[in-house]
């Protein structure tokens, strides 16, 4: 007789694959034991079943290596815990390359990886043929060697997984479809399925292809699509040993893994082939796909080459089966913007195998304690943007998305499907000037310009890229003269009502109970200290706020303050992104180009640093706000719409007289670099303080009423630092600083680059990360030598400082 549905848990659990179960037994793990996981048919038997079964530890970022080695880890000792076989077996892994290029990606990750010891092996061509003696390592320039990677059976990790959540006293019910997602409008109460109700507090969605529709039911953002994803099972194959390492052939799109004295042949081609377009069949279970053969052809051909024997061997079986993939190809994580309660875990990329472990383990402590465990960011399904659910949106954009996670990662990638979603009032204009766009959350962005009438067009390497001088004379033209950045993608929003400054009072870290017409950097904070928010507040009126934020939190940090105004409270959110473009002019010239077209008095006394105003430029009324992202004496332009190309072109036509230079974000990125400017989710992030970051300025502790994170400052003043952020200088001007750059004091490793980027004025490149001490302890001054920062394997000295190389006293900016 069949379990009876209970009337309430503490977390229900939507998805019976990998994730699901791994958020389940983790969940237990923790002490949560009422926990129930509902699968629409049987476990596994969505896409996990037919899962490669890679267990790789490196991902392109340190928190993702960390959940896939902690996957690692946890696989190894699974079997012994449960008693039900997992088919893991740690054989290691090598990663191929065929170019310079690729294997300076490689050598970037092994030095990556040495921040959190995982072992990473650079090895030469000679190297990989004793480790994979059937492999043709002719065309191979070197390779990485991971001896801790291995592969496993994803149905039986995911048994075992179901096995030691049950024994934590969680309840798995299969065969038991959910019909409806039950909130309030404000948060998720529970689940209706075709065999009864369940009341909860939590509701974790992890139905793999499924999650977008039934998100989007509940009106939840989890932008995924399926693709076909291809396999091909050899046999007979003279050489092949269960020893042999996962082999990856990644500038030929390849993976090769031993499966039951056979070989598998996969692939993450480009071009792919999105899947389920008209929707998936209600009856899908344990299901293949009809794949074309002549789609996977090419690879199969290269297949032949890399490992010759595959020419007389016969296939076995060829695979085609549905993944779930992303529009950026990360996963989706976290507790939804939209409604509290409900958690996502979906869009695994088809690597879910690989960090399924972590994943479980950092859900399961997010569940708990409301808050990530470690940042996140990349991964939290609040940087998503309304509109990326959109289906077209996705089917173009998932065709690139399944080929990425084998592309090249060269810095400043460029997606090359889905674009021109959202473009700025004056975008046309712009393009004209020569601008090169780039897409950020959907937004076409200048990232640099080439010649007015140009067609620009990115040249990748990790070197210096084909950008490198007109970025160089974009930076020369802010510090001297004045430039011209097309920022519209800026988050704006208005919080307006007589409660609005209490509301903000408490959210905000600063006194942003300021005269009207002054604007604050402020940072928003959660109860550990951490920040969840880097942004502007402005006082328009009495009960009036302009909040000011970056454009890849714009979900996040509404949804942030909206959840932070009490019930009883009079005040409204409104985002108002799209009603206003933004124009900065920065530079020594910027007041007296504006001047010339202005009426109003932009004199220092008149317009100090810090305040905006209302003022005249051209036929439009406009918000002028003085304040800076590159370290110059500027204002930030905030434009109604439909005055946006009036007001530019204001601008244009007097702008030749003061040496205006159209400028674009690779140009703001290196120039806020020098003068050391923070950016969230890179320099800081919800695990890091204010005080560690070095903004305890913007930080007002004395504030009647307190603020968010108030009490974790105090104690962590009165402790001590335990990290603190650190500009540095590479001191030769040739190596190029991106981010993870392990940072080495002596003979230990201090931490890693959070950003970086080539500073033109400084004449090498700058980066920013935190350092910690060499016992653990509190972190006392900074010697500016003894540092040296590791790329690609090579050590190269840099001085480091607590305050910026560029204008330390700020005088350029306010003059």
């Amino acid at each position: 007789m069949a379990a009876e549905l209970p009337r309430r848990a503490r977390v229900v659990i939507v998805g019976g694959g990998v994730i699901g179960c791994s958020i389940a037994y983790h969940l237990t793990k923790i002490g949560w034991s009422d926990v129930v996981l509902l699968e629409r048919k049987q476990l596994t038997s969505g896409t996990t079943w037919h899962a490669a079964g890679l267990v790789g530890q490196l991902r392109p970022s340190i928190n993702m290596t960390r959940l896939a080695k902690y996957t690692g880890e946890l696989y190894r000792g699974l079997e012994a815990e449960t008693s039900q076989a997992t088919g893991y077996r740690q054989c290691g892994s090598i990663s191929m390359a065929t170019t310079a290029e690729r294997f300076e990606e490689l050598k970037r990750s092994a030095s990556m990886a040495k921040v959190f010891d995982l072992p990473v092996e650079v090895i030469t061509p000679e190297r990989i043929k004793e480790l994979y003696p059937i492999a043709n390592v002719d065309d191979l320039v070197g390779g990485i060697h991971i001896p801790s990677d291995g592969y496993a059976n994803a149905v039986d990790i995911t048994q075992a997984l179901a096995k030691g959540a049950r024994s934590g006293g969680a309840r798995i019910f299969e065969n038991t479809k959910v019909t409806k997602i039950r909130h309030d409008g404000e948060r998720v109460t529970g689940v209706e399925t075709d065999q009864g109700q369940i009341d909860a507090d939590h509701v974790v969605l992890c139905g793999g292809m499924w999650t977008r529709d039934l998100a989007a039911s509940i009106g939840v953002t989890v932008p995924l699509h399926a693709c076909e994803h291809y396999y091909v099972l050899f046999e007979g194959i003279d050489g092949l040993s269960p020893s042999l390492p996962v082999l990856r052939d990644y500038d030929y799109c390849g993976y090769y893994k031993y499966d039951a004295g056979k070989l598998l042949v996969g692939a993450f081609e480009p071009n792919a082939r999105p899947w389920g377009m008209d929707g998936i069949s209600e009856d899908f279970c344990f299901d293949e796909i009809e794949g074309n053969f002549d789609h996977f052809e090419p690879v199969l051909v290269d297949a032949m080459r890399r490992v010759p024997a595959l020419e007389n061997a016969g296939i076995q079986k060829f695979f085609c089966g549905p993944e779930s993939f992303t529009p950026d190809v990360r996963y989706h994580l976290g507790e939804s913007a939209e409604l509290r309660g409900c958690f996502v875990a979906a869009g695994l990329n088809s690597i879910g195998l690989q960090s399924a472990g972590g994943i479980g383990k950092v859900m399961a402590e997010w569940i708990r304690d409301g808050l990530p465990p470690a940042d996140l960011w990349s991964v939290d399904v609040r940087r998503n943007m309304p509109f990326q659910i959109n289906r077209k949106y996705l089917r173009e954009r998932v065709s690139e998305s399944l080929g990425l996670l084998y592309a090249t990662h060269y810095p400043f990638k460029q997606y090359e499907t889905a674009r021109g979603v959202r473009q700025s009032a004056i975008h046309d204009r712009v393009a004209a000037a020569g601008a090169c766009h780039g897409e950020a959350f959907g937004w076409e962005r200048p990232n640099w310009y080439g010649e007015p009438g140009s067609t620009p067009a990115y040249e990748y390497s990790f070197g210096r890229q084909n950008w490198f001088e007109n970025c160089a004379a974009e930076c020369k033209a802010v510090r001297e003269a004045v430039g011209l950045f097309d920022q519209s993608s800026f988050a704006k929003f208005r919080l307006e009502g007589r409660d609005a400054l209490r509301v903000l009072g408490r959210v905000c870290a600063n006194e942003v109970d300021v005269e009207c017409g002054r604007l604050v950097y402020t940072q928003w904070l959660n109860e550990d200290g951490g920040i969840e928010a880097d942004l502007t507040v402005t006082r328009l009126t009495d009960t009036a706020f302009l909040i000011v934020t970056g454009a890849e939190s714009e979900t996040r940090d509404f949804n942030w303050l909206k959840r932070h105004i009490p019930d009883d409270a009079h005040a409204v959110l409104t985002n108002v992104s799209s009603g206003m473009g933004v124009i900065s002019i920065m530079g020594p010239n910027s007041r007296a180009l504006l001047q010339s077209i202005s009426p109003n008095d932009l004199s220092g006394e008149a317009f100090p640093f810090a305040t905006s105003q209302e003022i005249e430029l051209g036929y439009a009324i406009v918000r002028a706000s003085r304040i800076t992202y590159v370290g110059e004496l500027g204002w930030e332009l905030y434009i109604p719409t439909e005055f946006m190309t009036g007001g530019y072109d204001e601008i244009v036509a007097a702008g030749a007289a003061f040496g205006l230079k159209h400028c674009g974000y690779h140009a703001l990125n290196a120039l806020r670099m020098e003068k050391a400017y923070r950016h969230w989710g890179h320099d800081i992030t919800d695990e890091d303080t204010p005080l560690e970051a070095g903004l305890g300025f913007a930080v007002r502790m004395d504030k009647p009423g307190g603020f968010i994170g108030r009490d974790a400052l105090v104690a962590q003043k009165e402790s001590g630092l335990r990290q603190r952020l650190v500009q540095f200088l590479v001191k030769s001007p040739e190596p190029m600083l991106y981010h993870n750059e392990p940072i080495w004091q002596g003979d230990r490793i201090a931490g890693y680059i959070r950003s970086g980027m080539f500073a033109y004025t400084l004449g090498g490149a700058c980066g920013l990360g935190y350092v910690t001490a060499a016992d653990g302890g509190v972190v006392g001054a900074i010697d500016a030598d003894g540092y040296e920062i590791e790329i690609a394997g090579v050590r190269h000295p840099a001085t480091a400082s607590l305050k910026p190389y560029y204008d330390p006293a700020n005088a350029r900016i306010k003059s």
